[in-house]
C-alpha cells in the first residue's frame, strides 16, 4: 500500500474531480491512479463494490462513492468545508445532492439526438440554473467560504467550457450570480488541478462517440478549423 492515499480514477469522471479538489484543498499529497473502465483491473473490482470510480485507497482501506470519500476526509483534516452548524450543513448536503442531479442533465444534453432534444435539455438546465440564482450568497461561493458545495459545482461547471463553444445556449444570460460563481470556481487552483491534463479533448471525443446533434456541432466545428 502507497504511503500517501491512491484516488483511483478515470479521466472524465466529475465525481473523481470532486475526491481531488478536496485533497487538494486539505493540502493532501496523493497518488493519482488511472484506470479504463472499460477493461478494469482485477485488483480494482476486488476492492470496488460498485466498479465505478472514484476509489480511495487510505490506511488500508477502499473507500469508494464520492460523497463518502469527501465527508471522510472533511472530517479527518482541516481546514472544515462543512459548516459547524447541523441546519446548515444539512441544507449544503442538500444542494450537493441537487449538483449531481445537474451531471443528469447534462448527460441528456450532451446525448440528445437532435437540435430540439438539445434545445429542450438545455432549457432544463437554465431553470436548475434559475433556482440556483434564487438562494446563492453574494459571493464569491455559495454560501460565501469554500465548501463543499463548491467542491460538486467545479466539475459541473467544466462541462460548459467546451459547451459554450458549440452554439449560444445562454446558460448563464439571465444568472449573474451563477455566472460569477462559475468564474471563481474556475480561478481556483484546486478546482482548475482536478481536471485530466486532456481533460477537454477526452470529453470532445466521448462527445464525437455519443453521436448526437451535439457530436455534429463538434465535426462541423473541426471541419472549419481544418
Amino acid at each position: 500500500m502507497s504511503a500517501v492515499p491512491v484516488l483511483v480514477s478515470h479521466a472524465l469522471c466529475p465525481y473523481v474531480q470532486r475526491a481531488a479538489i478536496v485533497l487538494a484543498e486539505k493540502g493532501i499529497a496523493f497518488e493519482r491512479r488511472d484506470i479504463d473502465l472499460a477493461h478494469k483491473p482485477a485488483w480494482f473490482l476486488r476492492l470496488s463494490p460498485t466498479g465505478r470510480t472514484p476509489m480511495l485507497l487510505v490506511q488500508g482501506e477502499a473507500l469508494f462513492e464520492s460523497a463518502a470519500i469527501c465527508e471522510y476526509l472533511d472530517e479527518t483534516a482541516l481546514p472544515r468545508l462543512h459548516p459547524a452548524d447541523a441546519l446548515r450543513r444539512a441544507r449544503h448536503r442538500a444542494w450537493m445532492e441537487f449538483g449531481s442531479g445537474l451531471l443528469d442533465l447534462i448527460a441528456a444534453f450532451y446525448r440528445a439526438a437532435d437540435d430540439d432534444a438539445l434545445g429542450q435539455r438545455a432549457q432544463e438546465i437554465r431553470t436548475r440554473f434559475a433556482r440556483l440564482e434564487a438562494v446563492l450568497a453574494d459571493g464569491p461561493f455559495f454560501d460565501g467560504a469554500f465548501g463543499l458545495v463548491d467542491v460538486v459545482f467545479g466539475p459541473v461547471f467544466r462541462y460548459f467550457d467546451l459547451f459554450d463553444t458549440l452554439g449560444d445556449f445562454g446558460f448563464f444570460a439571465a444568472t449573474p450570480k451563477v455566472r460569477a460563481w462559475r468564474r471563481a470556481l474556475a480561478a481556483r487552483p484546486s478546482v482548475r488541478q482536478a481536471a485530466h491534463p486532456r481533460h477537454e479533448a477526452l470529453l470532445r471525443a466521448f462527445i464525437q462517440r455519443q453521436g448526437g446533434a451535439l457530436a455534429r456541432r463538434l465535426q462541423g466545428q473541426a471541419a472549419g478549423l481544418a
